[in-house]
């Protein structure tokens, strides 16, 4: 387990600390760090947590499918309204729509599932897949790769961050050759956390987003930071399986089965490093190619 709770996983934390204005109304903040547009897990980490919160606590997430509308703007808060669509004896249905300058520029379902026993069967963890002791660190690939991202992504890397990654495939970030599109990451929360299992569900929605639309780029030797390309998040979708600790390792295993008409469909799998199998995720993201004169805003 990490230790230490690091001051990005603070900041973190309080970042998805939602502030309560009414009853089913929350306010967020977006972290001022330069980006030009909110970060896709900050806002469904935030959203899951406005769910959250009209739910007793006797029931669980067990998915989320959510849609992304409009670039958010971290200059101004985030306004989240939480619709009670469902109270069952069993499940529990929210709708989510998160608000900016009077527009939705998201929206999410989340459904929550008292316990139950039935039947049992999970996927295997992937076979040869490296121990995360084994795979180089980010300060480790930091050290060879720092100095050829542009000026934008390198001061995102030099950054302290709250969600620790150690990507297996690292080698794809060295060369532009094209390879199948899969990759396996490492990653776990950058300090120990409380024993809340709403939080640690809410870290892996989080980081859900951060590596699986960069998946469908390896198979055209592509990286996310290419200026004749255009990335978005769409759509994602999450299911959490089992319990679990986000500060402990989990293998991220990604791969992107397809890619047409400006959009590519990822899907990844979360398992413990017992093999425990924990979540699942699919995403499809705008995935247009630009004039390689294209500089972002």
């Amino acid at each position: 387990m990490a230790q230490d709770k690091s001051s990005a996983l603070s900041n973190l934390l309080d970042i998805l600390d939602l502030e309560t204005l009414e009853l089913n109304l929350f306010r967020g903040r977006s972290p001022q760090v330069g980006w030009q547009r909110v970060y896709g897990g900050q806002v469904i980490g935030q959203a899951f947590v406005a769910a959250t919160r009209t739910v007793a606590q006797d029931r669980t997430a067990h998915s989320l499918h959510a849609y992304f509308l409009r670039p958010g703007d971290p200059a101004v808060p985030i306004i989240y309204e939480v619709d009670r669509i469902r109270d069952g004896k069993s499940f529990v249905t929210r709708r989510v729509i998160a608000l900016q300058h009077g527009e939705a520029i998201f929206s999410m379902s989340v459904s929550f599932h008292k316990a139950e026993e039935s039947f049992d069967h999970q996927a295997p963890l992937p076979d040869n897949i490296p121990a995360p002791e084994d795979v180089p660190s980010e300060q480790e690939l930091m050290d060879r790769f720092l100095d050829k991202l542009p000026a934008n992504m390198r001061s995102y890397w030099e950054r302290e961050r709250p969600i620790e990654m150690r990507v297996v495939e690292f080698s794809r970030y060295f060369s532009r050759e094209s390879a199948e599109p899969v990759q396996h990451v490492w990653i776990r929360a950058n300090g120990e956390l409380p024993d809340n299992t709403a939080l640690h569900q809410c870290l892996l929605a989080y980081a859900s987003d951060f590596t699986l639309l960069d998946t469908a780029l390896i198979a055209h030797g592509k990286f996310l930071y290419d200026r004749d390309i255009q990335l978005a998040s769409l759509d994602h979708a999450l299911w959490f399986h089992r319990p679990f600790r986000a500060d402990d390792w989990l293998l991220y295993s990604q791969d992107s089965p397809s890619a047409h008409g400006a959009r590519g469909f990822c899907r990844g799998t979360v398992h413990a490093q017992d093999g425990t199998l924990i979540a699942s995720v699919v995403q499809e993201g705008l995935l247009r190619q630009r004039a390689s004169k294209y500089v972002p805003k």
